[in-house]
């Protein structure tokens, strides 16, 4: 319940390929049970669950992998063949490089190599035979990739760097969340870099588990906003069991992680965010949770996350996002 919610530039990002062949907008957020109306606000923010129904609209629309957004369509259940194709192979390394000469059968869809430097092995995307100007599928497929290579083995692993031909967006604390590293624009190429000793880890996943994944990815791997491990995403699971009126405030939790409240203030403010500014995005987060679910009326929202009016609620939900909870569907 306590997954970030997803910027509306993202959501924007997913329509921009079914717009340019002629799909309505409007149509394609009503099947995903999103209103319309919270694209005209720069500030508002969708639950995951909705956002990765939206993903699979657009996949069923298009009848397209790639949204779109490719040279050539990728047809549903190419990912899935994929997967089927490298379940079996010994190590990480085998699996990727086996779902990369995969796709290397198709002559115009978007190659991803993997490219050992020592102890880094970069896991680089060919940009060129895209149509992609808001390098949504860039990057969804550097996120795919990853996440995939993760769940075959088990384990989380943390990206080292994170580097973009592409100047710096006006959304980039964002790509802080999503790929847990340090981001370098103006790169002469797109990748990502993790360990290179992940590379020979076995693969734990099979058949079996392999079927209860697809059933819910590639769309979930790109829902999860925060793949992090920075200290306000650390903040978040440990306040996010008491959002109330009994949340902590921040000198209990400074001495929960054996520090002062100034250093704890410090690294926040390293990270560009306050404890503030943290308490009131996991508000703003289970907020829209719970309305995108309609699951409890805005006065329960309201005294779950601590409020002592529903009007006090109303004004600091749309300080956050623009809107009233009440105009959020």
């Amino acid at each position: 319940m306590h997954n970030r919610s997803v910027a509306i530039h993202f959501v924007k990002a997913v329509l921009a390929g079914a717009e340019r062949q002629g799909h309505a907008r409007t149509s394609l957020l009503r099947a995903a049970d999103i209103n319309p109306e919270l694209l005209e606000q720069p500030r508002m923010r969708v639950d995951p669950a909705q956002y990765a129904r939206l993903v699979q609209v657009v996949w069923h629309t298009l009848q397209d992998e790639y949204m779109g957004l490719g040279k050539s369509p990728s047809k549903p259940g190419t990912f899935a063949m994929m997967c089927h194709a490298l379940i079996h192979c010994p190590t990480l390394e085998k699996a990727l490089k086996r779902g990369m000469l995969f796709y290397g059968l198709f002559p115009d869809a978007p190659q991803v190599q993997l490219r050992e430097e020592g102890e880094l092995t970069w896991l680089e995307i060919d940009t060129r035979v895209m149509d992609d100007p808001d390098h949504f599928l860039t990057e969804s497929l550097l996120v795919i990739w990853h996440r995939l290579g993760s769940w075959l083995i088990g384990k989380r692993i943390p990206l080292e760097q994170a580097c973009f031909d592409y100047c710096r967006p006006p959304q980039h604390q964002e790509y802080e969340l999503i790929y847990g590293c340090d981001l370098h624009f103006d790169q002469p190429t797109t990748a990502v870099a993790l360990r290179t000793h992940y590379l020979q880890m076995p693969l734990i996943q099979d058949e079996r588990t392999l079927k209860r994944f697809l059933a819910h990815s590639p769309s979930d791997l790109l829902s999860r906003r925060d793949f992090g491990n920075s200290l306000s995403s650390r903040l978040r699971q440990l306040i996010g069991k008491r959002v109330g009126a009994d949340m902590p405030d921040m000198e209990a939790v400074a001495g929960q992680l054996n520090m002062s409240p100034a250093t704890l203030r410090r690294h926040l403010r390293e990270e560009g965010t306050s404890w503030q500014e943290l308490k009131d995005h996991l508000r703003r987060d289970i907020a829209i949770y719970h309305l995108a679910r309609q699951d409890l009326a805005i006065q329960d929202i309201a005294a779950l996350l601590g409020f002592s009016e529903p009007s006090a609620f109303h004004r600091a939900f749309k300080k956050w996002t623009g809107l009233t909870p009440g105009e959020y569907h």
